[in-house]
């Protein structure tokens, strides 16, 4: 044999080897993973992965499908892919481990100790100690540790296997909801846990606690609501930390982690009432905030609040994304936060400095009597918003048949800059309750600085009335009190709901449910419906009963206690702005997807996401539509995305937002994807659970790959 030929065969030799050790070298085996929620700890929907690019995504075909069998309602998750094996949850949060190659199911578990769980949930936690290896999910109020390999439960963990959420809350958050929709967070032997809360007065206080991750003992406490001597209690009133008609101000939508220098990143939510704040004068701290706490004792390293003393429900609706900036030639490790408003915040990791311009703006201060709003509110300079903050009469939806009407209303409410205030009249609340950016969040390429964010650009009306009085409540029977009191918010005094904005009716809801099926409900919620364990077992009978239709007419004769009189107000409920074939009222577009530079503030493309085909085929562009669940970039090249109401997965090219891809799911998908590769194939997986925005119902979750 030549030498040269010799020399070919060993190099070729090499390169082989080398190549296999790059693609398998996150865990030196095989699989190169999806290991964290999002992607992992700097939650930024990344992925090295190469294999499938711009030139060839057009390729893409269906590896497998998984079944699951339960259409109870959406699925939000975002997969993790370990060792081979995909974990994910179904719509009531069963959770599951498939062959991540070909989607066959190896266990499925269920707690059969309580009801059916209706909870919205995002995914589960993976960690690992030596041959210890857990996943941790959440269903109610509780938090479970189970055995990667076989599903079993860990009795060691908690109380045989799993951990009440209330454990570390006072005593006066013992009879409240409380659940997660989101995976812990991981930092050594300790995860760190987000919950969510009811909205409103009846709301437990959002402390953020850290528990050891094989006891599931308490390890820390950070108080959102600060107590009397710490920092921020003088933002609110003097006893709101005693959590009598104020609560809240929760981290429920996910947390990141610079585990180097061991730094967690919480952004919580506003307090409870959301939409009054009379009896909870101040600031507020630290409701609406991005949190930087050490993340193995929780002390307070820096804080920014972005909106002072909320009465619009705008809490920060995604996990923080840790990003590096160049500035000056030099690279900053810094941390991203998107809003339900639109905005992108950048602040350096260890100091909490801004990176680019904030100014504190006046804003309106005309609220409703004995509120207490706070004058001024803080606005990035750059970058510039990712979605529309203001309408005008200009903007009215052109293909509206009533389009006058739609105008009429906008003339009569509130609606010349996002700060307008809850009013008698109505309030417009643009971007809408679910912004904006929304609980998917956005994705990061650390190659380039380029943050990609998904978009709602969907109108909500608010209106706050009185709350009707103790007396006239006591003259009602003790069902249909409780559905005044509880229900009429969302479901209508006439109990019609609004389907339109995704609130059902509940009339004849006997014929479609069983008595069952309700007490479960109102006791545990679902979806974005709260639930209401703290209403006693008669009230609860009393409740189904009157929504049965069997209760019996006579009127109520024992007082009503006013449990949260400092609140005197309540809303007609959530309602989109509509036109009368269901679109949003104004103009396209109504969904979008956004490449922005960090390093610069400045937009490197923008484009509408989603369409209505309807609208297509009349020769309207596509106009974008709602959209719920991130993006997921890879290095080559492509960002993937299903989210929108449409149900289609597509994928784009990164750098210029061209479509390579798209194709219709067997029902929509309202998550963000995951992306991996097993045996040197890519995967890209997305669950469809559909549901959501009245889509068809769906209980699967699909793979891609090349053929």
């Amino acid at each position: 044999m030549k030498l040269n030929s010799l020399f070919k065969m060993t190099l070729a030799g090499a390169t082989l080897l080398l190549s296999a050790w790059y693609s398998h070298s996150d865990d030196k085996n095989r699989y190169t993973g999806w290991s964290e929620f999002l992607g992992g700890p700097e939650r930024t929907h990344y992925s090295s992965l190469t294999q499938i690019t711009t030139e060839n995504a057009k390729n893409l075909r269906v590896a497998w499908e998984y079944h699951s069998g339960d259409t109870t309602g959406q699925i939000q998750c975002n997969p993790i892919m370990v060792d081979g094996v995909l974990y994910g949850t179904t719509a009531s949060v069963q959770v599951f481990a498939l062959d991540a190659a070909t989607g066959k199911e190896l266990w499925k578990y269920k707690d059969s100790k309580d009801p059916q769980w209706f909870n919205t949930n995002r995914g589960v936690t993976y960690w690992e100690g030596g041959d210890d290896k857990r996943i941790f999910f959440s269903a109610g109020q509780w938090l479970y540790a189970l055995e990667a390999k076989t599903g079993t439960p860990i009795t060691s963990f908690g109380e045989n296997g799993r951990m009440n959420l209330r454990n570390g809350l006072p005593d006066s958050a013992k009879d409240k909801f409380i659940c997660s929709n989101t995976p812990g967070t991981i930092y050594k032997d300790l995860i760190i846990m987000p919950v969510r809360l009811s909205e409103g007065p009846d709301a437990a206080p959002g402390h953020v606690r850290a528990f050891n991750v094989r006891t599931g003992k308490l390890a820390w406490t950070f108080r959102t609501i600060p107590h009397p001597g710490e920092y921020g209690y003088e933002t609110w009133g003097k006893n709101n930390y005693k959590n009598e008609d104020v609560g809240a101000a929760n981290n429920w939508a996910g947390m990141a982690v610079d585990r180097e220098r061991g730094i967690l990143f919480v952004p919580t939510g506003s307090a409870g009432y959301d939409f009054y704040g009379g009896n909870r004068p101040g600031k507020n701290l630290f409701a609406n905030c991005l949190l930087a706490l050490d993340a193995a004792t929780g002390k307070r390293l820096w804080h920014f609040q972005f909106v002072h003393h909320d009465v619009w429900d705008r809490d920060l609706p995604s996990a923080p994304t840790l990003v590096t900036i160049n500035r000056d030639g030099k690279k900053i490790d810094a941390v991203a936060q998107i809003t339900k408003s639109g905005f992108v915040f950048v602040f350096d990791r260890v100091t909490g400095k801004s990176l680019f311009p904030i100014k504190e703006i006046p804003v309106p201060t005309n609220g409703v009597p004995g509120e207490k709003p706070w004058p001024t509110q803080p606005v990035p300079l750059k970058p510039a918003p990712f979605s529309r903050q203001t309408l005008t009469m200009d903007e009215i939806n052109p293909f509206a048949a009533n389009r006058d009407e739609l105008a009429a209303t906008l003339r009569s409410i509130r609606h010349r800059n996002q700060f307008e205030l809850p009013s008698k009249e109505g309030t417009l609340i643009f971007p809408g309750y679910d912004g904006g950016g929304e609980w998917g969040g956005p994705g990061y390429d650390p190659e380039t600085g380029i943050l990609y964010v998904n978009s709602n650009e969907m109108p909500w009306i608010m209106t706050i009335v009185d709350k009707p009085k103790m007396d006239k409540l006591a003259m009602l029977p003790t069902g249909e009190r409780a559905y005044v009191q509880y229900c009429t918010a969302c479901h209508g005094a006439d109990r019609k709901g609004n389907p339109k904005s995704g609130y059902p009716s509940l009339i004849n809801i006997n014929t479609r449910r069983d008595r069952a099926y309700i007490h479960t409900l109102v006791s545990n919620g679902k979806g974005m419906m709260p639930g209401f364990s703290y209403l006693k077992p008669a009230e609860k009978d009393a409740l189904v009963a009157f929504l049965f239709g069997e209760e019996k007419k006579e009127a109520g004769s024992a007082a009503v206690e006013d449990k949260f009189a400092s609140v005197p107000y309540k809303t007609t409920g959530y309602n989109k702005f509509l036109d009368k074939d269901g679109y949003p009222g104004i103009n396209p577009p109504w969904g979008q997807l956004s490449a922005i530079n960090l390093h610069t503030g400045e937009y490197l493309w923008k484009i509408t996401l989603g369409e209505f085909k309807e609208l297509t085929a009349k020769g309207i562009a596509p106009t974008g539509c709602e959209n719920y669940g991130g993006p997921v970039i890879t290095a080559g090249g492509v960002l993937f995305i299903a989210a929108t109401k449409d149900g289609m997965f597509r994928a784009f090219n990164k750098k210029t937002g061209q479509l390579l891809f798209e194709t219709k799911l067997p029902a929509a998908g309202f998550a963000t994807p995951s992306t991996y590769q097993v045996n040197g194939k890519q995967y890209v997986v997305i669950a469809c659970g559909g549901t959501k925005l009245g889509t068809p119902k769906g209980d699967s979750y699909v793979a891609f790959a090349l053929p």
